[in-house]
């Protein structure tokens, strides 16, 4: 992620006079207002189409390195609260909004969307065609952009879209450091304990945690950078790679890493970024979509079950893999089958291991803000660690089985 120093300012909503203006690498231009904080700012250009939930699409890590343009036209009616949060922090690169509004009108808010986005630094333009950005976006593709506001706005054009050219591209970028906690935290299981989970952290979101406590792990989140020998060391049931930014394909040590659990026989999942991982460690490809799908809108098919859900996501980036049938993973891990296709484009969104105990989905089952459709995978997860820990030697399970 790119971010150029910033002023935060006090910021009025739609009555704010500073002036902002959207740049794009192509060399397209939107004139519009400031909000947030002031200054400039550079990142992947993307949009989500969700309707509701702004305040855990921004505390989303994922969003890292990325302005994110809302295609719903009103913004912040319900300003922001401390309870709703994904993470300790907004993580977007930028914010573009088309109407953000004037007046917030809720009793859990704490304070307005414009003014925590200037508290965090986070630089953003209201007033665009935000329609005609998603439309362009579409067509050819996410891009490399830049908001500049406040004294920024006036600088010299072509010096502004130079700036923009000389951002780092997506592609290629390892963002797990920026985002994952420095230090191990664990959160203790709730209700029937069924032992210790090893989280690594490349952008996970609270809700995450908090699904997975409610299933009986007691969630240890570390690192980004934990070894092998870090996850062994708290005795796991199980290991899960959360959702985050970036490229997976540049994120060899967590690819490495992932195939030493494996090799483990850990029983493994893994959510948007960490299906990603999933996909390469057991020797396929991922590819940059076009524009990717941010949302909570995405209609997914569960080839097990044969249901369609409603799913949110947040990912540029997908595995190539066969759709139909079982395959051979080119890591030598056994049969691998996708088990979950997005029907809007046919993507893959989510793999199943058939030999060892491993599964992941592209989307976000914990799905703060809605919808609900695929929170059921956090108990195939627990069925999955159940049946792998009762089958194991030692176990009393195991023992009755061979009797």
């Amino acid at each position: 992620m790119t971010r150029l120093p910033t002023t935060v300012l006090p910021t009025t909503g739609l009555l704010a006079t500073d002036p902002a203006v959207l740049v794009l690498e192509d060399g397209t231009r939107h004139a519009g207002r400031a909000y947030g904080a002031r200054g400039t700012t550079l990142g992947e250009v993307v949009f989500s189409t969700g309707m509701t939930g702004y305040q855990e699409t921004l505390t989303d890590p994922s969003y890292a390195g990325q302005i994110v343009l809302q295609t719903a036209p009103h913004i912040g009616n319900t300003g922001m609260n401390s309870e709703d949060v994904e993470s300790r922090r907004i993580w977007v690169a930028g914010y573009i909004v088309r109407d953000p509004a004037r007046v917030v009108s809720n009793w859990r808010s704490e304070r307005s969307l414009d003014d925590a986005l200037a508290t965090d630094g986070i630089v953003g333009i209201s007033g665009i065609d935000t329609r005609a950005v998603t439309r362009h976006i579409r067509s050819a593709g996410s891009m490399r952009g830049g908001i500049f506001s406040g004294e920024a706005a006036a600088l010299d054009p072509d010096a502004q879209l130079r700036v923009v050219r000389e951002a780092p591209e997506m592609t290629g970028q390892n963002l797990s450091s920026t985002v994952s906690v420095a230090v191990a935290e664990v959160t203790p299981a709730r209700g029937e304990r069924l032992g210790n989970l090893a989280v690594l952290d490349l952008g996970v979101k609270q809700a995450t945690i908090e699904n997975l406590a409610d299933r009986g792990f007691e969630v240890h989140v570390l690192p980004q950078n934990a070894t092998i020998d870090d996850i062994r060391a708290i005795d796991p049931v199980a290991v899960f790679y959360s959702n985050g930014p970036g490229d997976p394909a540049a994120s060899a040590d967590h690819i490495e890493l992932l195939r030493a659990v494996l090799d483990d026989r850990l029983p493994f999942f893994g959510i948007c970024f960490g299906n990603q991982l999933l996909g390469r460690a057991l020797g396929l490809g991922t590819y940059k979509l076009p524009f990717g799908h941010r949302g909570i809108n995405q209609p997914v098919l569960d080839k097990v079950t044969g249901r369609v859900e409603i799913t949110a996501h947040n990912h540029g980036f997908a595995v190539e893999a066969p759709l139909d049938g079982p395959f051979d993973s080119p890591q030598g891990y056994g049969r691998v089958e996708v088990s979950h296709i997005g029907l809007n484009d046919r993507v893959v969104e989510g793999l199943r291991a058939l030999d060892i105990p491993a599964f992941s989905v592209q989307y976000h089952p914990e799905a703060a803000a809605g919808p609900h459709d695929a929170n059921y995978l956090f108990d195939r997860f627990r069925d999955m660690v159940r049946e792998h820990r009762d089958t194991q030697p030692g176990t009393a399970n195991a023992q009755e089985s061979n009797d």
